[in-house]
């Protein structure tokens, strides 16, 4: 992993408890969530806001893959 956030004890909480529900570890859990966010969100938007055209080639964003 690149960046390891550090969730706040109100979100860690909440992740637990939605990991809970999920019956699935807190990681997947937030790895689950990233990505229906990233399915509702406007491809174009982000890429055009990207600062790291680096990554193109394994952004789920890009529309190069």
């Amino acid at each position: 992993m690149a960046y390891s956030p550090q969730l706040t004890d109100e979100y860690s909480c909440t992740l637990r408890r939605i990991a809970w529900a999920c019956r699935m570890p807190m990681t997947k859990t937030l790895d689950s969530i990233i990505e229906r966010i990233a399915q509702q969100l406007d491809h174009a938007k982000v890429c055009a806001l990207c600062r790291d055209k680096s990554k193109c080639e394994q952004c789920e964003f890009s529309n190069k893959n």
